[in-house]
């Protein structure tokens, strides 16, 4: 089978619960490598530089943006959001599967250059659900929660473009959805078409006497 790892793309609202059903995936699992985002956002409250995102200046993004630095970026709510290149590369090639949590505008560049990429679309179980999580976070104002909301409405016409789509409730379940998800596609023709093709030689080579 190949030992190259997947290059999985998860999105979602806001407030959703992304960042916590990915941090939880890769404390249970060993198998997968999160990209850690470049953004142009201030940092919230108990967030560090290189953990939960690389804060950059606007002026220090362009220069990536300029550099081919990364694999994809985009704007959203007046910042800059990107993933940095060389470290999905490099942890692919190491047999982890990279998880990407980007909005809906970069995952839609990731599987124009990828198009083997697997998509993931996190929602809530209800949007009454979505806004009480919003609310809850406690970290930005009305004005802001409002434009989050605003956003999701837009994105949710996006949702048919991903491969799956995941229901975030219960978090433990969640987790195990999601990573049973991803396992499953390993077994994909699509991926293991050097396996198959080796395969099929070592037998053409039995059904000839070797």
């Amino acid at each position: 089978m190949s030992d190259k790892g997947l290059l999985v793309v998860i999105s979602g609202f806001s407030g959703v619960g992304k960042g916590t059903l990915m941090k939880e995936l890769i404390s249970k699992y060993n198998n997968y490598a999160l990209s850690v985002s470049a953004t142009t956002r201030a940092p919230r409250e108990g967030e560090e530089n290189g953990r939960e995102y690389y804060f950059k200046s606007k002026e220090e993004f362009e220069e990536m943006i300029k550099n081919d630095r990364l694999l994809e970026y985009a704007s959203y709510v007046g910042n800059y959001y990107g993933t940095p290149k060389m470290y999905v590369e490099d942890m692919m090639e190491k047999g982890k599967d990279v998880i990407l949590e980007i909005e809906v505008q970069g995952a839609k560049k990731i599987k124009e250059k990828v198009p083997d990429a697997v998509t993931v679309f996190v929602v809530p179980p209800s949007a009454e659900e979505l806004k009480n999580r919003l609310i809850g976070r406690g970290t930005e104002t009305k004005e802001v929660i409002d434009a989050r909301l605003a956003r999701a409405y837009e994105e949710s016409f996006a949702m048919e473009d991903y491969d799956y789509i995941l229901v975030n409730d219960n978090l433990s379940e969640s987790v195990q959805s999601m990573h049973s998800l991803i396992q499953s596609v390993h077994c994909n023709t699509i991926y293991n078409k050097k396996f198959m093709n080796n395969l099929r030689e070592d037998m053409k080579r039995f059904s000839e006497g070797e």
